[in-house]
């Protein structure tokens, strides 16, 4: 049995500590947004309320999700998130997975093409004009397609293709017969799981948080993200602060209620991942160690 030295302890604690101060810094944030999504406003400005609900109020709810278009924008943005991350997945994988073959014809061209969008790109003005021309103002496809793929996803792909992929399983199905595509469909794709949840979360937290490129590119509001939306229900509040009409205790109110709405927002906007992530934390912390350990 292996016996732990005072240096060994003493790592321990203090690597223990460190990781308890990380774990606060994070989740105590999270609690403090909960927490005031449901609290007097009062109690939150005044510092009464710093972790636990204080005078429990869905007033900031109720505000939110009266505004219908609101399950519009849920709707749209699964769409968005589920359509736009499938094609990310069916761009990438064979992308990355060509490059990291080494009889793959000309792939040092290939790949300087790819870092060089890393570095240059044709700028706001440039893309907005792309995007018109090929029809794609006010679709889905204006929010999905410019931003499918990423020179960065192609490059961590490639690189988890070059180490768990090993070059003799390759050969050995290509002695016995297989093709490309069967080996790539029947045996590397079952083997990368774990690189497949992580680029799927991480581009399907963005498409989720899509806001930008939605503001350009959409003016039907039929078709607004959840992120839109919620701008809306902000700007508007913000709007019935600024009217000076009203009486000085409805503003009072109105200042209340536009806390508890912002705080509510945050919550709307952010649970759905919050609550996703557990189920791919697995594949999730097997992914992003890729090139963290070599042999």
């Amino acid at each position: 049995m292996k016996r732990f030295t005072l240096s060994d302890r003493g790592f321990d604690l203090i690597n223990t500590i460190f990781l308890l101060i990380i774990l606060v810094l994070i989740v105590y944030p999270l609690i403090f947004v909960l927490s005031a999504s449901i609290s007097d406003p009062q109690a939150v400005s005044s510092g009464k309320m710093w972790l636990w609900p204080v005078d429990i109020t869905f007033k900031g709810y109720e505000r939110v999700f009266a505004n219908d278009a609101i399950w519009l924008g849920y709707r749209n943005t699964i769409i968005y998130t589920v359509v736009g991350t499938a094609i990310h997945l069916f761009v990438l994988l064979p992308c990355a997975y060509a490059l990291s073959r080494k009889e793959l014809m000309a792939k040092k061209l290939i790949l300087w093409f790819v870092l060089f969008t890393m570095l240059f790109n044709g700028g706001l003005i440039p893309t907005y004009l792309v995007v018109k021309s090929m029809g794609m103002l006010d679709t889905m496809w204006a929010i999905i397609i410019p931003n499918v793929v990423g020179a960065w996803s192609i490059l961590v792909a490639r690189a988890f293709f070059q180490q768990s992929i090993p070059d003799q399983l390759v050969e050995a199905s290509k002695i016995d017969g297989a093709s490309d595509f069967y080996i790539f469909i029947r045996m590397v794709l079952p083997l990368s799981l774990p690189i497949i949840a992580v680029m799927a979360l991480f581009h399907a937290v963005n498409l989720w948080n899509q806001y930008f490129n939605a503001l350009i590119y959409l003016s039907d509001r039929d078709k607004y993200p959840l992120q839109l939306i919620l701008r809306e229900i902000l700007v508007v509040n913000q709007m019935q602060l600024n009217d000076p009409g009203g009486s000085a205790e409805s503003l009072v109110d109105q200042v209340k209620t536009a806390g508890l709405i912002k705080y509510a927002v945050i919550i709307v906007s952010s649970l759905p991942l919050l609550l996703i992530y557990p189920f791919v934390q697995r594949f999730f912390v097997q992914g992003v160690l890729i090139g963290s350990i070599k042999e």
